[in-house]
């Protein structure tokens, strides 16, 4: 059975998706380990509840990028897991770490990427005037936002939205995209060809 870490910097609801899914079967594997940054992040609590084992790097207490990223590094080596998934982790990750698990990290971004990477998407899909928004499941490369498209979920963007109501919208779409995603690579059903993503 595979292993599944997940990074996550705040309340982790999509952490709790992922949990979810696990315990229901709908996800063939188990949860490894929390790796936060946020040492006050809600997700401790849902991973605590569920005994998952948790691993805080407070990024406050390191003086450098650099010394941050080789404790995350070794926090990740330590979890043991075959797909580390980032849902909600607000960090860039350097291009070593990206480099020492390539095609086994998977982010979700609350978008239809290409378009509107990077912070507060939704709102810069308002600004933009869309139609449709969504999100994206796509595997961490190390650009920003910017790998291989694994699964995408769209919605309506409706006349009276704003920033919370479509990012709310969109959250009920990631909670279904993001185990769905981490389903098909726990039954090795991804091959990256390119930049496309077969699902076999």
């Amino acid at each position: 059975m595979k292993k599944v870490a997940v990074l996550a910097s705040g309340r982790g609801s999509n952490f709790q998706a992922v949990i979810d899914a696990i315990e229901n079967g709908e996800i063939p594997a188990r949860c490894s380990g929390l790796i936060t940054d946020n040492p006050r992040a809600y997700a401790i609590s849902r991973a605590e509840k569920a005994g998952i084992p948790v691993y805080v790097r407070d990024y406050s207490s390191y003086t450098t990028k650099e010394s941050y990223e080789d404790a995350l590094c070794s926090a990740m080596q330590e979890c043991g897991a075959d797909l580390f998934v980032l849902a909600g982790y607000m960090r860039i990750l350097g291009s070593g770490i990206v480099r020492k698990f390539p095609g086994r990290m998977i982010n979700i971004h609350p978008a239809l990427l290409p378009s509107f990477s990077g912070l507060h998407a939704q709102r810069q899909a308002l600004e933009y005037g869309v139609k449709v928004a969504g999100c994206t499941v796509h595997f961490v490369d190390e650009g920003m936002d910017s790998g291989p498209v694994i699964l995408q979920s769209c919605v309506s963007v409706l006349d009276g939205d704003d920033e919370d109501a479509l990012a709310e919208r969109i959250l009920l779409e990631e909670h279904k995209a993001l185990p769905r995603a981490i389903s098909l690579f726990c039954q090795d059903r991804l091959r990256i060809v390119g930049r496309k993503v077969r699902i076999l």
